[in-house]
């Protein structure tokens, strides 16, 4: 079994008009920490197609071989499945394939509120995608290779956090039973 924190950086909202712009992938061990690098394929070095290409291979037919773990991968899943389309490749399909979302969880921490529940608003992540997009458009790729580690780095905490706090919420819940 093979845990892996992902996201993709992009240029918009939508899927079939917007780019892929960097795909970003970090294998986690049992404990939630990373064991491996936070990989960057980025569009800048290449193309959209080529880091669909490259992230593809990551997705075997074993699909205990890539677990994706992450914040909203709807949003992830939808890029992957249009943009692929739209590049001429198989499409890559992260939920028909075991994942861990922690979006549900966090807008249960926010009161069971979607606004409000983004990973920006709810650990130590600072900014938001237009941070990205704005250094991205400006081809600053520091500032947006920046903000992806950030945002690696707050989810993995917020990820590790969960992992050994939600078993104590269970414990609490059954002695209410």
């Amino acid at each position: 079994m093979a845990n892996y924190y992902l996201d993709i950086e992009t240029t918009g909202l939508d899927p079939l008009k917007s780019k892929i712009v960097t795909i970003q992938y970090q294998k986690l061990g049992m404990d939630g920490e990373p064991i491996e690098e936070l990989n960057i394929l980025k569009s800048w070095d290449s193309s959209e197609k080529e880091i669909l290409i490259e992230f593809s291979k990551m997705i075997t037919t074993n699909v205990w071989d890539f677990i994706a773990h992450g914040y909203n991968l709807k949003f992830e899943h939808d890029f992957f499945y249009e943009r692929c389309k739209a590049n001429g490749l198989e499409p890559i399909d992260i939920l028909g394939r075991p994942h861990v979302d922690l979006h549900p969880i966090g807008i249960m921490m926010n009161g069971g509120n979607f606004k409000g529940s983004g990973l920006d608003k709810i650990s130590g992540k600072q900014g938001n995608g237009m941070d990205f997009i704005e250094a991205y458009c400006h081809d600053d790729y520091e500032k947006a290779e920046a903000y992806i580690i950030r945002e690696a780095r707050e989810y993995i905490k917020l990820y590790c956090f969960l992992k050994k706090e939600m078993p104590v919420l269970l414990g609490k819940f059954r002695e209410v039973l």
